[in-house]
């Protein structure tokens, strides 16, 4: 079990690194913002990985809430882009 988890976490952290170099990057506001949520969602994924390992649903609050951010980061960036091409 111990050799799995170390296996998630490895991966879990090599995906964040290259979400992190890509919202670095860009090269556009549209790219990252979808870094951004992919980042957000590998959080959610840690989160449920360490409910799931730990036999806990303490943080399912914080998981809705991510989830919440997610969604409206991403409707007020299509928004704020949408806007930025119409002018």
């Amino acid at each position: 079990m111990t050799g799995l988890v170390i296996a998630i976490a490895v991966v879990f952290a090599a995906a964040a690194l290259v979400t992190l170099w890509r919202i670095v990057r860009g090269p556009s506001i549209l790219d990252r913002a979808v870094a951004a949520d992919v980042l957000l969602t590998e959080v959610m994924c840690v989160l449920g990985a360490d409910m799931v390992i730990n036999h806990h649903t303490r943080s399912l609050p914080v998981l809705l809430i991510i989830a919440a951010v997610g969604v409206f980061g991403s409707i007020a960036i299509a928004r704020f882009v949408a806007r930025k091409d119409q002018s």
